[in-house]
């Protein structure tokens, strides 16, 4: 009887180290890789590397006429740029390696231990287990119960430690199968770091080679520092009297628009009072039963002062919103005017990258790429203006509903004044300036008689 009632006791631990076994579980830290995070940062990567080969294209063009000119050093300034983000965006990269380094070594570290837990308790079960393997000494733990429902409880215990020990088995391999997958994922994030730093270093070199290059370019420039003010003075003059251009040329846009809106309302206001009067004729020969001479004749009478009220404020037509609520929808989405090229001037008021002290003011911003480029319509809309512009070159005016984009210093115009254009279609070729040495056009966003950003426009320009 001592004997069962060891036995029995021993059974009891063994069921309560059963359950809090299955009760306790192996915390395993979830990755938290932050994959869109990972995935922007290579897209954005992708994207810088594209723009220095584009500007290292324009640059190729500068290098070939063999002198030191605004347009070299514009885009010596743009890559230089451009590689400083090249190497914030790899040292990002790097930071979110360390993270994930740094969790993989946690979660390795949690499995190890997790596992070492399951092993020296699945060891104990096995001791156990061949010390009580023979069913007589299972049979006499259940019949030494007191009563039958001790005694098909003590059944269950000894069926659950069963399954316990399999489940016990399969967490062990599980666990050793994280591990190791752990591991090897360790190891590949480390060789991915290490290339990471080789291409910061790499593009630290470049940056350090092209900051020399801007010196030497720099200094020739300010040699000839007085010329430059003088032909940037002139310059400057060109911005302003095309600013008044274009602002001429929208607000007669607009005036024209507005006329036809309020030829559109006198109609509308025509039409509504002759069948206004010719409901009254209709209601006086009703009730007289004879024809009522009309004493306006065909004419139609107009008030001028509520006309003129009616028709000071045109409105959009419903084509027109609807033109316009796409445009503003499509903010930050639309396309660039030119299939490859690189931001060198940005909107407002902004410092010469060769003078210092000379300030210039930018009503859109100013796209360079490569000879022969041709631009295109970032919007769905039609011609409203084609004009020669101050500066040089051609310009073009498109109407989006409320909006218009301004395309400005265009060497051939390949569209016509009325034409409906759809997104993208060409619309002319961006023109080569020989004295700065550099293929640039200026784009510029109105709403009404307002500029705006156009960086803030377009796919991926900030």
């Amino acid at each position: 009887m001592t004997e069962f009632k060891y036995r029995k006791n021993k059974w009891w631990s063994l069921t309560l180290l059963v359950f809090l076994c299955i009760n306790s579980f192996s915390p395993v830290l979830s990755q938290t890789h932050s994959k869109n995070s990972k995935r922007e940062l290579e897209n954005k990567k992708r994207r810088i590397n594209d723009e220095i080969k584009e500007i290292n294209s324009m640059l190729s063009e500068t290098k070939a006429n063999k002198k030191n000119s605004i347009g070299a050093l514009v885009n010596i300034n743009m890559k230089l740029e451009k590689r400083q983000e090249l190497i914030n965006t790899i040292n990002a990269q790097i930071s979110n390696i360390n993270r994930e380094i740094k969790q993989n070594e946690t979660q390795v570290d949690q499995l190890k231990a997790s596992l070492e837990k399951l092993k020296n308790e699945y060891a104990r079960m096995i001791v156990f287990a061949q010390r009580n393997q023979d069913a007589y000494s299972v049979l006499m733990f259940i019949f030494a119960a007191d009563n039958f429902t001790q005694a098909y409880s003590r059944l269950k215990y000894v069926q659950q430690y069963s399954e316990f020990r399999k489940k016990q088995a399969l967490e062990i391999i599980n666990t050793q199968t994280q591990l190791l997958a752990a591991l090897n994922e360790l190891k590949i994030q480390r060789q991915e770091k290490n290339k990471l730093l080789g291409n910061e270093q790499v593009e630290k070199k470049n940056l350090s080679n092209e900051k020399q290059e801007q010196e030497q370019v720099l200094t020739e420039l300010q040699k000839k520092e007085k010329d430059l003010k003088n032909e940037l003075e002139k310059k400057k003059q060109d911005a302003i009297e095309l600013q008044r251009e274009i602002k001429r040329l929208i607000a007669e846009e607009i005036r024209r628009k507005a006329e036809e809106a309020a030829r559109e309302e006198a109609k509308r206001i025509a039409a509504k009072k002759e069948k206004a009067r010719a409901a009254e004729l209709a209601k006086k020969k009703a009730k007289t039963g004879k024809k009522v001479p009309d004493k306006t004749g065909d004419k139609v009478v107009h008030d001028p002062k509520t006309e003129k009220a009616e028709s000071s404020i045109p409105e959009l037509s419903e084509e027109a919103v609807a033109l316009s609520e796409d445009f503003s929808n499509n903010r930050g989405k639309l396309p660039w005017p030119v299939s490859k090229g690189v931001i060198c001037e940005t909107y407002g008021e902004h410092e010469h990258p060769a003078i210092k002290g000379f300030v210039m003011f930018n009503n859109g911003v100013e796209i360079c790429a490569t000879k022969g480029t041709q631009a295109r319509a970032v919007f769905e809309g039609e011609v409203t203006s084609i004009a020669v512009s101050p500066t040089g070159g051609k310009l073009v005016i498109i109407r989006h509903g409320e909006y218009l984009s301004v395309y400005c210093n265009l060497e051939d115009v390949l569209v016509k004044t009325g034409q409906k254009v759809s997104v993208k279609q060409p619309i002319g070729v961006v023109q080569y300036n020989e004295d700065e040495d550099k293929t640039s056009m200026n784009l510029q966003i109105w709403k009404g008689q307002k500029t705006m950003d156009p960086s803030g426009w377009l796919l991926n320009a900030r």
